[in-house]
């Protein structure tokens, strides 16, 4: 074996190992913290009522709002994404991308985009 590849396998042993030994809440708070760093192509759908009202594509995270004087969290989420203007799923010439802010009190859901 090269030493390129004995040092990926050793720091593979390693991971595992410090993994096995975390509790599933610090398990996903890592997976959390490597998807903040490397990205996700996520899609968030917001509806009113039944119907689907708005389309967001290609978002990263999601992040919560925090008070600027005492840190408490806010009852919105916000993030960056592609407005999906025809709702087809798929980011279109003259989509663009957009801020945007989500109440807690709405219905919407937030996934990786499968394709």
């Amino acid at each position: 074996m090269t030493l390129a590849i004995r040092t990926a396998a050793a720091t593979l042993v390693a991971v595992a190992t410090m993994l096995s030994g975390c509790t599933q809440e610090q398990q996903n708070k890592i997976k959390r913290d490597i998807q903040n760093w490397t990205g996700t192509d996520g899609v968030m759908e917001v509806y009113a009522g039944q119907q689907l009202a708005r389309r967001f594509l290609k978002i990263d995270k999601l992040s919560t709002a925090l008070g600027t004087d005492d840190g408490s969290p806010r009852e919105y989420r916000f993030g960056y994404g592609v407005l999906d203007e025809n709702l087809n799923g798929v980011v279109d010439e003259g989509e663009k991308r957009v801020y945007f802010e989500v109440s807690n009190f709405s219905t919407y859901v937030f996934f990786e985009n499968p394709r």
